[in-house]
């Protein structure tokens, strides 16, 4: 249907099919990133089970297995994303690159079902063992979580693929928008900035990953609260007070993202009127680089993990209970964080730190020609 769609909008309005390669480009890369996503982290292919296989060995290996493939599958996206690139700025400039976000984005649709599958999958599998039902609805219901590990980790794919090219297509927009016609990384300014905007997807993930320790250590410390208080729960007389639990999480998850949010808001600003435009630009092409390969890394990563403590519990290496298990949950701990926080949330701080520069190019351009404060003591 898009394909059609586009095909026939760009031969109306174009009068040509440039508009239309663009977007098919963004469709085909979209897929493609999708595919390999799956490659690095469902339990049919090698990389997860070499991280099961390493869980025989203790969680470090765990983790470095983990780590590992998780920095191998930033490769191929990120040839991909170049390509789409190279493709959609030849065929149509710069609203090419754009149309080229517009494919990917374009299967939103899909991208939002296959990411909700997985949470869904995990939700079951809980009630299911809860509810106290046969071993072999929660062996079904761990084989659909393994499904939407991989699932969700796709959708995260084609998100940072679509973010790389539109914060591309607006970090050009904000160049325009600044009077800016080069960033020249000669200049000890710029390089400034590539270096502030490398650090800011560390950071930021960083307090993110920080926040799920905190509000996990508190949680941990209510329910130890509770066994110890209330004997009866172990007995199975009374029941927890599962409202303390949920009243942490959700304080938590509206308290703990406040620096984050801050920090991709103010940050822009401050290096823009202090440093210059030529510096922000630096600084906005050094989150996008550093910003891209940590999402897909922490994604990938993450999801390997899940999947390879999914793929031990089926009944390899010695399945539940074994040493080789309680590897591979340490690892899925460590990756939770990693995939469903940290990983999606610097899409957003690439798209917030564009946006507010995007906008605040105009004022800045009229502080010292762009200059920024810095060159009045310079």
């Amino acid at each position: 249907m898009v394909i059609v769609a586009s095909g026939l909008g760009s031969w109306f309005t174009f009068g040509n099919l440039k508009a239309f390669a663009a977007v098919v480009a963004g469709l085909i890369v979209g897929v493609l990133i999708g595919t390999l996503t799956e490659v690095y982290t469902s339990d049919k292919y090698r990389s997860v089970k070499k991280i099961a296989d390493e869980s025989e060995t203790g969680s470090a290996t765990n983790i470095i297995a983990g780590i590992a493939v998780g920095m191998k599958s930033t490769v191929f996206p990120i040839i991909l994303i170049a390509l789409a690139i190279i493709i959609s700025n030849a065929v149509f400039d710069l609203y090419g690159i754009a149309l080229t976000a517009v494919g990917m984005n374009s299967t939103a649709g899909m991208t939002i079902a296959v990411d909700a599958y997985g949470p869904i999958a995990d939700n079951a599998g809980g009630i299911a063992e809860m509810s106290g039902l046969e071993e072999h609805v929660r062996e079904t219901t761990d084989k659909l979580d393994s499904v939407g590990n991989t699932t969700a980790a796709m959708g995260k794919g084609f998100a940072i693929g679509s973010a790389a090219l539109t914060a591309l297509a607006l970090f050009v927009s904000f160049a325009n928008a600044a009077g800016i016609s080069s960033i020249d990384s000669l200049k000890p300014l710029v390089v400034v900035g590539l270096f502030i905007g490398g650090m800011l997807p560390f950071i930021f993930s960083a307090l993110t990953m920080g926040s799920v320790g905190k509000a996990a250590s508190k949680m941990i410390e209510e329910v130890r609260r509770q066994f110890r208080e209330n004997k009866g729960i172990m007995e199975g007389t009374t029941k927890p007070d599962y409202k303390s639990c949920v009243s942490i999480s959700t304080k938590a998850a509206l308290k703990e993202m406040v620096v984050p949010g801050v920090l991709a808001v103010v940050v822009p600003v401050a290096v823009g009127f202090i440093l210059g435009a030529e510096a922000l630009g630096g600084m906005l092409a050094g989150a996008l680089v550093t910003g891209v390969l940590m999402a897909i890394f922490m994604s990938n990563s993450g999801g390997a993990w899940d999947n390879a403590k999914k793929y031990v519990e089926s009944g390899v290496h010695g399945g539940k209970g074994s040493p080789a298990h309680k590897a591979a949950v340490v690892g899925d701990t460590v990756g939770d964080p990693f995939k469903d926080t940290s990983g999606p949330s610097i899409n957003i701080l690439i798209k917030l730190m564009t946006v507010i520069s995007l906008i605040l190019a105009p004022l800045m351009a009229s502080v010292n020609g762009g200059l920024g404060f810095i060159s009045y003591i310079m």
